[in-house]
C-alpha cells in the first residue's frame, strides 16, 4: 500500500481528512500536541574535547567533555532528551563506542533524541556531493546503532557556479537518496531551515513535498529565519516538523540586531500544528551555558507541561 493511500485510509478512520495534492502532506497526528524537553550538545560546543575531528581546549579552564559527560549533565539536570551532535564525537567513531554510549544513556535514564550532521547537499553533482551523501549515510548507520531516531541535516549554501534551481534539485536528489537509506534503518532526516537555499520557507517546503518520504520532515529551528516576519514563516513549516530546536534570539530582516525569542509564541505555533515530539534547546548566546541553560530549562518546563 502506498504511503498516501495508507494515510488516507488510516487517518480517515479517525476523522482526519488528507488533502489530495501531490507530494508529502502536513504530518497528521492523533491526539493533541505535546512536547518533551531536550538539550542539544551544540549548546556546550566550546567545552568538548573534540570538535569536528580536532582537539580543542575548553573555555574557562573546565575539564574537556566527551559525549557521555553531556549525557550525564542532562541526567543530573532532569533533561529527558540529549541531542548528541556529531561534531563532538571522537574522530574515529566505531560500533563499540556507539553501543557503549547507548548503554550509558539508558542507565542514566536519558534518551538519545537524535544527532546532527554538517552536510552540504546543494553542491554540484560530482565527487564532492557524493562524499556528502556517503557521510550522511554513515551517520544514519551510527544513529541506528546508538538508537537515535532523528538526524538534523542541512540543505547548504548555493555555490557560485550553479543556479538556485540546480542547487535545489541537487539537494532534493541527495536528500531523497539518503532517505531511502534512512528508511531501512528507521531514522528520520529532518531538513533544517538553515540559511542558504532554505533561508526562506519556499524551497524547503518544495523539497519536503517532493521527496515524499514517511521518514522526511523539517527540523524546525526557531531562530533561523532572518526574514521580515520570522514567526509567520515558522508557521508555514511547523506542520512538517519532526524535531524542534529552540533558539533564544530572533533576527528580523532590516532589524537593528537580535531580539529575545518569543518562546510562548513559538510553543503556540507548534501546538497549533499539533506537533508532538522533542523540543530541544540549542543555546547559542555567548553567556556561560552552565549558568544560563538551567535557568532557561526552569522557564520552559511549566510552558511545556
Amino acid at each position: 500500500m502506498k504511503r498516501r493511500q495508507f494515510l488516507t485510509t488510516s487517518l480517515g478512520a479517525v476523522g482526519i481528512s488528507v488533502l489530495p495534492a501531490p507530494g508529502m502532506q502536513p504530518i497528521q497526528r492523533a491526539g493533541s500536541g505535546r512536547m518533551q524537553l531536550g538539550v542539544a550538545a551544540y549548546s556546550f560546543r566550546d567545552y568538548f574535547q573534540w570538535s569536528r575531528g580536532k582537539e580543542q581546549k575548553p573555555r574557562a579552564g573546565r575539564k574537556p567533555w566527551g559525549i557521555p559527560d553531556f549525557v550525564d549533565w542532562c541526567a543530573d539536570h532532569g533533561v529527558p532528551g540529549a541531542e548528541v551532535t556529531s561534531y563532538f564525537f571522537p574522530p574515529e567513531v566505531d560500533r563499540a563506542y556507539l553501543l557503549e554510549l547507548k548503554r550509558h544513556a539508558y542507565l542514566r535514564g536519558v534518551q538519545l533524541a537524535g544527532t546532527a550532521v554538517g552536510n552540504n547537499f546543494a553542491l554540484p553533482k560530482g565527487d564532492k556531493l557524493t562524499a556528502e551523501i556517503a557521510y550522511t549515510k554513515q551517520w544514519i548507520d551510527h544513529a541506528a546503532i546508538m538508537g537515535a531516531p532523528h538526524i538534523r541535516v542541512f540543505a547548504g549554501p548555493q555555490p557560485r557556479d550553479i543556479s538556485t534551481e540546480e542547487a535545489v534539485a541537487n539537494c532534493q536528489d541527495a536528500w531523497r537518496e539518503c532517505l531511502a537509506h534512512a528508511a531501512g534503518q528507521g531514522i528520520f532526516l529532518g531538513m533544517e531551515n538553515h540559511g542558504g537555499i532554505v533561508a526562506e520557507p519556499a524551497n524547503l517546503l518544495k523539497m519536503v513535498a517532493a521527496v515524499d518520504s514517511p521518514w522526511a520532515g523539517i527540523n524546525f529551528d526557531s531562530g533561523n529565519f532572518h526574514t521580515a516576519d520570522p514567526y509567520a514563516d515558522l508557521e508555514k513549516i511547523a506542520p512538517y516538523a519532526v524535531n524542534v530546536q529552540l533558539k533564544m534570539e530572533v533576527n528580523r530582516l532590516g532589524g537593528s540586531g537580535p531580539e529575545p525569542s518569543d518562546v510562548k509564541r513559538v510553543i503556540k505555533i507548534l501546538r497549533d500544528a499539533n506537533y508532538q515530539g522533542w523540543f530541544t534547546l540549542e543555546y547559542e548566546k555567548k553567556e556561560d551555558p552552565f549558568e544560563e541553560i538551567p535557568r532557561i530549562l526552569d522557564m520552559l518546563r511549566p510552558l511545556l507541561a
